[in-house]
């Protein structure tokens, strides 16, 4: 995985930081696991505005990711590793050997032609999924599932993880990239490896166009509205002084938002930093 930055012979190129993509091998998806995608512009079911500087932007189809790998014992194979618009990591379409084809979030460091195994127990390989509680300890995986049979939840996006540290019969430890350790049960199913794409996070679009290909639309500053409009707006000038609120007043800021009395709170051991 690697990122490119070009020679600035035009001023949109000159801060740009582009992804390479040389981990993808094909440029259309599986027709029969893609579909088209709607877009809201950030509206609702009754043309009500709820989501502010969404629209636009280039058109999509949804790929349909197996989150679950449910297909116990039955050997896979990697026919191609994929880009898709609705995330930051590539997806991989396997083949199963019963014929089946299904999207995956792709693991860094799979090759074409490598096979793939989803199982209560099967060997520790990049790519195969089974239940933490036949993981190792140490293991880096990703592709959390929070309840059993439910599906991946935690460590999905580019280059993410998380670490296995401790186990029981029932409950496992589970370190995840927010630095946040938590219990989650022993028969939850994981992947092992970290998600591919690992260098999203070095991308730099270079110019507001960009942004709007990906369907987003300016943004206000609150500090340049109107009292009326914003807690933040108002003032002679450039006013300074007062904590950082959104639209509600609420601080945007160091301002912890979780409810204390969740339910699955008593499951965190250590909060994220």
């Amino acid at each position: 995985m690697s990122v490119k930055k070009n020679k600035p012979i035009t001023p949109s190129q000159r801060f740009k930081i582009k992804n390479t993509f040389k981990e993808i091998t094909i440029n259309f998806p599986e027709k029969t696991l893609s579909r088209g995608k709607k877009k809201t512009g950030g509206r609702n079911n009754y043309g009500k505005m709820t989501i502010r500087y969404l629209g636009g932007g280039h058109k999509k189809k949804y790929r349909i990711i197996d989150y679950k790998r449910n297909k116990f014992g039955i050997p896979a194979i990697i026919k191609s590793i994929e880009y898709d618009p609705n995330r930051s990591c590539f997806i991989s379409l396997i083949y199963y050997i019963d014929g089946e084809k299904r999207y995956i979030l792709s693991i860094n460091g799979l090759k074409i032609g490598q096979k793939l195994l989803s199982d209560k127990s099967t060997p520790i390989e990049l790519g195969n999924a089974m239940y933490i509680m036949n993981i190792p300890l140490g293991t880096i995986i990703s592709c959390v599932e929070l309840t059993p049979g439910k599906g991946a939840i935690l460590a999905r996006s580019a280059g993410s993880y998380a670490q296995l540290i401790a186990k029981s019969e029932k409950f496992s430890t589970i370190k995840l990239p927010s630095g946040e350790n938590r219990m989650v049960l022993s028969t939850c199913m994981a992947t092992i490896g970290s998600i591919s794409n690992s260098d999203h996070k070095l991308e730099m679009d270079g110019k507001a166009g960009r942004k709007r290909w990906l369907g987003i639309r300016p943004r206000t500053r609150g500090v340049a509205m109107n009292p009326v409009d914003h807690p933040m707006g108002g003032g002679e000038g450039k006013s300074s002084g007062g904590h950082p609120r959104n639209r509600n007043c609420l601080p945007s800021n160091g301002f912890k938002t979780r409810d204390k009395k969740k339910l699955s709170n008593k499951y965190i051991i250590e909060y994220k930093k």
